[in-house]
């Protein structure tokens, strides 16, 4: 980083100081009112979402997090991308301390938050943002100045993420793949973008400080290797590891190499930006008989193998703001009139691949309606599903191995899951 921050500031809605911490002397609680003028002033231009403001040599980086503003002032040239991050992993150790980062949090905690202030930077640099080793030494306990405690190990150790003496009488590990479709479809039927957001979700419960390495059908590792790829391989773009993961390892042979955190972590997130055939396709015809009478037609389809089965399938039909009486037949599943949302909602336990089904829905209107009524916004059919067992991009965990000098037995469990994400069939 070529510069160090000067400042932080939390502040409220209205831009108020609610802390600030004070760590170069070159700055003053003035930097609190500038910045929120200068943001005010910016609310209204269409660039206004830029995080980085300057005014009369001072830079201003900030985020919001519900009625939040964490603002860094710097009269030095900062890294932004590297500050900006900082702020987000702030947020990550307030929300690990207080459950939710709020004002009132803030209020009530104050201490601790000068506490962490004074852990996480130092003189400007950002040092240390791993919420569960600042815990093992940050407590919230009243009464732990009784007490004296030095920092863990991790703190001044290269595996800053994990503490030594880590201990358990069975030693597992589960891997989630988890992937989450996000597609729009327009009225015509023709997809307007279509993604597939990928994670490798992990729960580590290992003794020690064990190495692990995990393997994936990586197009390109297949290749280097000359091995022939059965099946389906991937190109893997658009990659984000967590820190324990070996970078280097990675760049010279596509290997995964890592010393896992306890617990839950997320050791890769991935997107793949391909074309993707919609898993549960969805039309709708709406009628209207009368002017007091409107019927819906849905016919559901799942659109992958028989293999595979879609659980806790959820289809949201929107439906007129002034439609009362309903009347819903399905062929499966149950449906029900949701009137605060304006739609009618069906629910599908259990979806096999290669299936349809359908609904019928009749809804009786006003008679009457205002002479200047507003159009009907026409909301999109949303879906909600998961498939077990089932990935879209045919990502596959060929091995996953933990090596430990002890030399204890360790069970991995890997399961796959695909899930809905922002999945959406517009009507007109």
């Amino acid at each position: 980083m070529a510069g160090a921050v000067s400042a932080i500031f939390l502040l409220d809605i209205k831009g108020r100081i609610l802390i600030w911490r004070d760590y170069r002397g070159d700055v003053s609680s003035v930097q609190a009112e500038r910045f929120f003028t200068k943001f005010i002033e910016k609310e209204g231009d269409p660039d206004s979402q830029n995080p980085v403001l300057y005014d009369n040599g001072v830079s201003y980086m900030f985020i919001q997090h519900s009625n939040v503003f964490l603002m860094t002032a710097t009269r030095q040239n900062c890294n932004a991308s590297s500050i900006l991050l900082f702020l987000h992993r702030i947020v990550d150790v307030f929300k690990h301390y207080f459950q939710e980062l709020e004002e009132e949090s803030l209020r009530d905690n104050f201490v601790v938050v000068y506490e962490l202030l004074d852990e996480v930077m130092d003189f400007g640099y950002p040092q240390y943002t791993e919420a569960k080793i600042l815990s093992e030494f940050i407590k919230t306990d009243a009464y732990r100045m009784e007490v004296a405690q030095r920092p863990p190990m991790a703190v001044t150790n290269a595996v800053s993420w994990r503490s030594e003496g880590v201990r358990y009488k069975k030693n597992e590990v589960f891997l989630d793949v988890v992937e989450s479709v996000n597609i729009l479809v327009n009225s015509n039927g023709q997809i307007i973008r279509s993604d597939v957001v990928g994670a490798l979700k992990m729960r580590t419960y290992l003794s020690g400080m064990p190495e692990c390495k995990l393997g994936l059908n990586d197009k390109v590792l297949l290749e280097a290797q000359g091995r022939a790829t059965k099946g389906k391989s991937i190109d893997l773009d658009d990659i984000k590891f967590h820190q324990c993961v070996r970078l280097a390892r990675f760049e010279n042979d596509r290997t995964i190499s890592f010393i896992p955190p306890d617990g839950s972590f997320d050791l890769m997130t991935y997107r793949l930006s391909t074309q993707v055939k919609p898993l549960i396709w969805v039309e709708a015809q709406i009628e209207r008989h009368s002017r007091s009478r409107i019927e819906i037609m849905v016919k559901a389809r799942s659109q992958f193998k028989e293999r595979s089965t879609a659980t806790n399938v959820e289809i949201e039909l929107p439906v007129l703001s002034d439609a009362t009486n309903p009347n819903v037949r399905t062929s499966m599943g149950s449906a029900a009139y949701v009137p605060e949302n304006d739609a009618l909602v069906w629910k599908i336990k259990s979806f096999p691949g290669g299936k349809e089904y359908m609904l019928r829905a009749e809804f009786s209107l006003p008679s009457i309606t205002a002479e200047e009524a507003t159009p009907e916004k026409k909301a999109p059919i949303r879906v909600k599903f998961e498939i077990p067992y089932f990935t879209v991009s045919g990502i596959q965990v060929r091995y996953l191995k933990i090596i430990e000098k002890s030399g204890y037995q360790s069970l991995p469990w890997v399961r796959y899951i695909t899930t809905a994400g922002e999945y959406e069939l517009r009507l007109i």
